[in-house]
């Protein structure tokens, strides 16, 4: 497969030209090639040409040369060299001998003056080795000067059809190739003429697509061949390539040169569709040539043709009208196309008015342009000056006159101009206008411009759940563009609407997924005029994470318990359980919900309210739980002067440490008696130490706390307002934090003094919060898809365990964060997949403990995953000499968006670990020739595919290679259709060719019959690997046993051939009549004395009429030689030969009898048979009589019977006794026996009893049946239909 980057190497340094000469004239056609030793072939259509008395063929070093004697018009058509992958296209064009020398005369032909003669055809006819490099073969990079521009990383081509040239009935191919190594299935190619015309439907004589696909390399080659060329073929040309997930598009354009030609316009024949000659009839759409309004026929009569300008393209600001002004008649449809001109019909009428001469105005004295453009949403300026100031003027569009209305139309008068302004453009502005002064009026028409329509805003990747709710958002640079919405390649229609919902919103554009399964899973695309933007979607089953669970508490008597918790789904409910059983709200316990978070309220907490307290989503298997502990306060009667105290429920005065989460409230409820009434303290040791880093499990030694922690001094708290408060009643002090923070943590001591004693508690406050964010992490390991991502733990783990990490990324010009993991990672670094190969990509984590998750990090450094290639191929010695080890192998699977930068080669002694590298720096080449290697070294060679992601993996030898001259013992290769005997047809070529091995090059001998091989007719070619035998036209002569022989020294090799050149056999001999009885003869012959070399396949025995001497075959492939010929005519005198017949045919004459033989008539007398008379009389019968009928009036009834009887009978119809064959009313029928009485629209007189007679010679027969017929009863809402038989007139 080519290099992508790299340009394709030709196996040609000089390509030969297509020519035209003279019948009669000799045509030489010369090539060179790179190197000298070089295969080359030569074909026409396709078969290969030899040497002969027609063709010459010569070898020159690197020069090879096709001659072509006498060449007549059978030798016109299309010549192709071949040189390895290389192929070389070129035309041989004959002209009549008398009409050689004038047509020398003039100047050269419009294919001639743009470029070399004779090259026309070169840019696309060349099939791999002249093509362009890819990145300036697309038209973005044929408009970019910019050297060296880097290729689309998704674009699919390998190589891009080419802008070509054909003259009039030229060929010319158009090719493209696409890689294949990374698609499953093979692309969907369509070409196309200009905007919309499909070529595939167009495909017949002049049109054929093909493709094929190479094995070795995995490229695609699809060719588009035009054969015959006409004008009208000139234009815009586009090939689309499409597969799952990718699109890919290239334009390029045709010219069709013609000579100059004279003759008048005639535009009505240029806009009639094109049909069979002679036709009266339109062909039908099918037709490759039927539907197409030829409008270049119109343009090739015009009598004058400007040289081409390649550099025909305007700015954007220029009129279109003035570039169709300058430009030759084959470029209109190309520049149409460009400049998005759809109607062909008004350009071309436009163009033919702008040539005609123009009268003189009266009215005008400046009239309008022949046309204007304006690009869609700007406004434009139509402007006349007029003879006359004062003289009135309409405005018309379309033949419609146009009304002022708003700001759209503008129309302005000064002296004698007058101008009409049109604002905000639109395509329905995209007409014919004309200015009419009295009876005279001027005309333009006005082409609005549409831009394409780009992507300003891309879609971002989304990462959803199971049941989630999809919007892709993208946003164009229009309103109302039309655009597609594409799932993996495949567009998304309308009948899908109950799974996909599109929106569109002035400039976006939305995809909605209601309910996202995994099967929405993959690619989504939007894609208008201007490109494509292209999303990832990944949908991965529903989990629910925990994002803070509820902790346990302890509260007071009286107080207020919370419990809070908060989950990643909003929409998830739940249910509360006290001890396993469902909590039931009241006025006193409260549940709500509010987002994600879930809260349980429970007021003046009492005793019973001590218990398990769990919250149960529902769907998930999970379960929050948490202890309420209840604060009782124990109230100890003392007499008075008590000293004061402290009532907390702890053993041993040391109290629990309090939890609280940062950002809750925190409540310290301490009852304290005494008498006189005691004097509370609070106060705060204010400590310093480090801050815990994060711990990776909860059960972390906590041993070293203390000592890294010490007290300074204590802080009074005595603010009774504020975040921190105390409030100190007669029984009891509150101490109160108002969102609790981070510094509120530590030992609280609280102080109860009066005149009698003091009381003294520490309590322990821990306040815990989600963990610091992590540092930036570090991207490493990057690979084609996948990197590894390593961070650190955060500074602060917020007094919780980290229970572990999130990862997220983003593609660097977006802003969506997509989640990597939806299970915590424990670990310190994380492995991340599924990227795409040469995009940006940003990393970011965040840690996660019990109360939460942290801030996300900051963003990695930017990073683009690219993978280096994988290992090259089929590694393999090609050959070894005392010095030289020559390798070969094939191109890596893999080359990935990096694309492929060399090879590098390098062998190490066996056993040794140092590499040598075999040359400096990179080759492209898959193959080298590794010198100056030690004699009788053995070697182990590897080899490394190179990108700008570094070397990948090396492919090494399996064994190691001894640096020696090998010698190979000779061998013969006889190939399996040559073991058998070896049978050719007289005056056939005779090629054998058998390979052999061995080193050094062993020496051939050939002979026959145990002689040496004489003779002119018998010819052999030896080369380094093989040996022919070659007999241009076989005779019997050559047959026999043939031995071929190779040596080396005193090692030698034999093959034995056996070659039968057989023939047709002679005519058999002595063919005679040996004894003719009745209508038979017996003939009798012997063998023919030649039977051609081969076993006879049988005799073919003829006889002839003496009278006719036409030849008739009796037998064929008749083994014996006698036979008998029966069924001969009597009186009649016959000719008989034989032919001899074997494997090749019959034998060319065939032995006759030389006197005819006679069949004589014998005496035989004609007696005719005597036959008995029969009676074949018969009375008439009824096989099938009438049947009784009731029908309802008005509807036609039929009477059916069927009689028999011979003589025919007479029938007559009767009813109640009257005969009805007079009656008009009633017809009668009689076919086959079967008699039927039609009575038209009945009425209830019809009824009675209807009588059918039949009557001949022997008698008479008769039927009857009773016809009922009711009245209809039409209002009744029901009709009793009649039979089948009876039909409403």
């Amino acid at each position: 497969m080519p290099e992508p980057g790299k340009k394709p190497v030709s196996a040609f340094s000089k390509k030969p030209r297509s020519v035209e000469v003279a019948a009669g004239s000799p045509a030489v056609f010369e090539v060179e090639t790179e190197r000298a030793g070089v295969k080359v072939r030569w074909q026409r259509g396709g078969s290969d040409i030899g040497a002969s008395s027609k063709y010459g063929l010569a070898t020159e070093g690197t020069r090879h040369t096709l001659t072509v004697r006498e060449v007549g018009p059978a030798d016109q058509g299309s010549y192709a060299v071949i040189a390895g992958s290389s192929k070389v296209k070129f035309d041989l064009k004959v002209t009549e001998a008398e009409k050689a020398e004038p047509v020398l005369a003039p100047a050269p032909a419009p294919a001639e003056a743009t470029g070399t003669p004779g090259e026309t055809l070169a840019p696309a006819a060349e099939l791999g080795e002249s093509a362009p490099s890819p990145e300036g073969s697309s038209s973005a990079a044929r408009n970019d000067p910019t050297p060296g521009a880097p290729d689309d990383p998704i674009g699919l081509f390998v190589m891009r059809p080419q802008d070509g040239e054909v003259t009039v009935g030229g060929s010319i191919t158009f090719s493209a190739r696409v890689a294949g190594a990374s698609l499953l299935k093979p692309p969907v190619v369509k070409w196309f003429k200009g905007k919309w015309v499909d070529l595939s439907s167009k495909v017949g004589q002049h049109l054929q697509l093909h493709d094929s696909y190479d094995r070795a390399n995995k490229v695609y080659l699809f060719e588009l061949h035009i054969t015959d060329a006409q004008p009208a073929f000139t234009g815009g040309y586009r090939c689309e390539v499409s597969t799952k997930d990718k699109f890919d598009c290239s334009n390029f354009n045709l010219t069709v040169h013609e000579a100059v030609g004279t003759g008048d316009v005639d535009l009505l024949s240029s806009f009639r569709r094109t049909s069979l000659a002679g036709g009266g009839r339109r062909i039908s759409d099918s037709h490759e040539d039927a539907g197409i309004l030829d409008f270049s026929s119109l343009l090739k009569k015009s009598s004058f043709r400007t040289p081409r300008d390649s550099k025909l393209e305007a700015p954007a600001e220029e009129d279109v009208w003035e570039i169709l002004r300058q430009a030759p008649p084959s470029e209109y449809e190309r520049i149409a196309f460009q400049y998005g001109v759809t109607d062909l019909r008004g350009m071309l009428k436009r163009l033919k008015g702008m040539r005609r001469d123009e009268k003189k105005s009266t009215a005008f004295q400046k009239k309008l342009e022949p046309a204007y453009q304006v690009s869609k949403g700007h406004k434009i300026r139509l402007t006349v000056e007029l003879a006359d100031p004062d003289a009135e003027v309409k405005w018309l569009k379309n033949g419609q006159e146009i009304q002022m209305s708003g700001s759209k139309y503008i129309f302005e008068s000064i002296g004698a101009k007058r101008t009409l302004t049109i604002s905000q453009c639109s395509l329905a502005d995209d007409a014919a206008y004309q200015c009419v002064v009295g009876g005279e009026k001027c005309s333009t028409e006005l082409f609005v411009k549409e831009p394409p329509v780009l992507i300003t805003r891309p879609l971002e990747d989304q990462l959803v759940m199971v049941g989630q709710r999809v919007e892709f958002e993208c946003e164009v640079s229009e309103e109302g563009a039309q655009v597609k919405w594409l799932k993996d390649g495949v567009e998304l229609t309308r009948e899908e609407t109950f799974k996909y919902r599109f929106k569109k919103d002035g400039r976006r554009h939305r995809l909605i997924i209601n309910e996202a399964t995994l099967e929405d899973t993959g690619h989504y695309a939007l894609r208008t005029s201007g490109g494509q933007a292209l999303a990832e979607l990944i949908v991965q089953e529903k989990k629910l994470e925990v994002y803070q669970s509820i902790a346990d508490l302890t509260v007071g008597a009286k107080d207020q318990a919370v419990f809070k918790c908060e989950v990643s789904d909003e929409n998830v409910r739940g249910v509360w359980l006290k001890n396993g059983k469902e909590l039931v709200p009241d006025s006193r316990i409260k549940v709500s919900h509010i987002g994600r978070v879930h809260k349980l309220t429970i007021d003046d907490v009492t005793p019973a309210d001590e218990a398990d307290y769990s919250f149960v989503p529902e769907g998930f298997a999970c379960n929050l739980s948490a202890k309420l502990h209840f604060m009782e306060v124990k109230i100890d009667f003392v007499p008075r002067q008590e000293p004061p105290k402290i009532h907390l429920d702890c053993p041993g005065r040391i109290p629990d440490t309090i939890v609280v989460v940062a950002g809750n409230k925190l409540r310290l409820d301490v009852p304290i008696s005494g008498d006189p009434a005691p004097t509370v303290i609070w106060q705060k040791a204010i400590t310093q130490g480090n801050k815990s880093q994060a711990r990776p499990a909860p059960d972390a030694p906590e041993d070293a706390g203390d000592s890294n922690e010490w007290v300074f001094d204590k802080k009074l708290l005595c603010e009774t307002e504020g975040r921190v408060r105390v409030e100190t009643t007669k029984d009891r002090s509150i101490f109160t934090v108002e969102g609790a923070e981070k510094e509120d943590e530590g030992v609280y001591t609280v102080t109860v003094k009066n005149p009698v004693g003091e009381d003294r508690v520490n309590l322990t406050v821990k306040v815990i919060d989600v963990p610091d964010a992590p540092a930036a992490p570090k991207v490493s390991n990057v690979g084609e898809d996948s990197c590894t991502v390593q961070w650190e733990p955060p500074a602060y783990d917020g007094g919780q365990p980290v229970l572990g990490y999130i990862l997220e990324r983003k593609k660097k010009k977006s802003y969506r964060w997509m989640r990597l993991n939806f299970d915590l990672i424990q670990e310190l670094s994380h492995e991340a997949r599924r990227m795409i190969e040469g995009v940006v990509y940003e990393m970011r984590v965040y840690a996660v403990n019990a109360i939460g998750m942290s801030r996300p990090s900051p963003a990695s450094q930017p990073f683009m995953p690219i993978g280096p290639p994988s290992e090259p191929t089929h590694l393999a010695v090609e050959d070894v000499s005392d010095t030289t080890v020559s390798l070969k192998w094939r191109p890596p699977e893999r080359v990935g968006a990096g694309g492929l930068d060399g090879y590098s080669v390098e062998y190490c002694p066996e056993g040794g670990s140092e590499w040598v590298a075999a040359l400096r720096g990179l080759t492209e080449h898959t193959s080298i020739l590794v010198k100056d290697l030690p004699t009788g070294a053995r070697l182990l060679f590897r080899v490394r595919a190179h990108n700008m992601a570094g070397p990948g993996a090396p492919v090494t030898t399996t064994e190691p290679v001894t640096v020696q001259e090998i010698l190979q013992r000779p061998r013969l290769q006889l190939p399996r259709h040559l073991r058998q005997t070896i049978q050719k047809k007289v005056g056939e070529p005779v090629n054998l060719l058998i390979p052999f091995q061995g080193k050094p090059r062993p020496q051939v001998t050939w002979t026959k019959e145990g002689q040496p091989l004489a003779g002119e007719e018998v010819s052999v070619r030896n080369s380094p690997t093989d040996t022919i035998l070659f007999i241009r036209a076989a005779r019997r002569a050559h047959s026999g046993t043939y031995q071929v022989t190779v040596r080396i020294e005193n090692m030698e090799d034999k093959a034995t051939l056996v070659l039968q050149v057989v023939d047709k056999p002679s005519p058999p001999q002595d063919l005679r009549v040996t004894e003719a009885w009745g209508l038979n003869v017996a003939l009798e012959w012997k063998p023919p004395q030649d039977d051609g070399n081969t076993e006879l396949w049988g005799y073919t025995v003829q006889k002839a009429d003496k009278k006719t001497m036409e030849w008739f075959t009796v037998l064929e492939h008749y083994r014996r030689t006698h036979c008998v010929v029966p069924e001969l005519i009597i009186g009649n005198g016959y000719y008989f030969r034989v032919f001899s017949q074997n494997m090749v045919g019959s034998s060319d004459t065939a032995a006759t009898t030389k006197e005819p033989v006679f069949i004589p008539r014998p005496g035989i007398t004609y007696e005719p048979p005597n036959y008995k008379a029969l009676d074949f009389s018969e009375a008439p019968s009824f096989t099938q009589p009438l049947v009784n009928r009731s029908v309802i009036a008005g509807y036609t009834t039929m009477l059916c019977c069927a009689v028999r009887g011979s003589p025919k009978p007479k029938i007559s119809w009767f009813k109640n006794g009257l005969d009805l064959g007079e009656d008009a009313r009633f017809r009668m029928f009689s076919k086959q026996g079967v008699l039927t009485l039609e009575i038209r629209k009945p009425c209830p007189f019809d009824g009675g009893i209807y009588v059918c007679r039949a009557t001949n010679l022997q008698g008479e027969a008769q039927c009857e049946c009773r016809l009922e017929v009711r009245a209809s009863r039409r209002l009744g809402g029901h009709n009793d239909m009649a039979s089948s038989s009876a039909v409403p007139q």
